[in-house]
């Protein structure tokens, strides 16, 4: 399953969205849940970032992010 992770790079300051930043994580699990909190996990273990929200992409979504030239698998 591919994770996009939405995260600020510091805990230091508020977020904001126009500092709101975006990696994709490929993650092994059986649920979107535990998919979730083992991207989170991963995240959290190896960067100070400050995450804001984890998204699980659909076929479409991944299609759609791998159209735009951003998509590119982020390994920690």
């Amino acid at each position: 399953m591919i994770y996009k992770v939405f995260y600020q790079e510091t805990k230091n300051r508020s977020p904001r969205r126009e500092t709101t930043k975006s990696l994709y994580l490929e993650i092994d699990a059986q649920t979107e849940l535990e998919g979730r909190i083992k991207a989170r996990k991963l995240v959290e273990e190896k960067t100070a970032y400050n995450i804001e929200h984890i998204q699980l992409l659909d076929d479409k979504s991944l299609a759609y992010e791998k159209e735009t030239g951003v998509f590119n698998l982020t390994e920690l």
